[in-house]
């Protein structure tokens, strides 16, 4: 898997702890690949962000190729693919590697109600 620093791991046996069980801020949840090439590009944007943003978005990885059951029940059909999670449940998926800016950008309503 390409691990962005600073971004935890999560596997298809705590994806519900760590992402579903997560209250009171957005989690942005990275399906990738060691062999995903835009995934390698999106590292330090994600590692940035979850930096910047610790206090209102929680940002995870989950290795696609590990976790096939995590994949089927949210539909992911190519890496990178990121979701946001509010309370449990996903709130939007945007597909493909992004600048950290555009990123910022399309998280806007997720943050807003963090």
């Amino acid at each position: 898997m390409v691990h962005a620093p600073g971004v935890a791991e999560v596997t298809d046996a705590d994806f519900e702890a760590e992402v579903l069980g997560e209250r009171g801020r957005a989690v942005l949840v990275q399906f990738t690949a060691d062999w995903c090439g835009p995934c390698r590009q999106l590292a330090p944007v994600l590692s940035a962000i979850a930096a910047e943003e610790a206090g209102r978005l929680k940002v995870v990885q989950i290795d696609a190729d590990r976790n096939p059951g995590t994949l089927i029940r949210y539909g992911v059909l190519s890496t990178p693919t990121l979701l946001v999670f509010r309370d449990g449940e996903p709130v939007r998926q945007m597909v493909g590697a992004r600048p950290k800016r555009r990123l910022l950008q399309e998280l806007q309503d997720a943050l807003a109600t963090a």
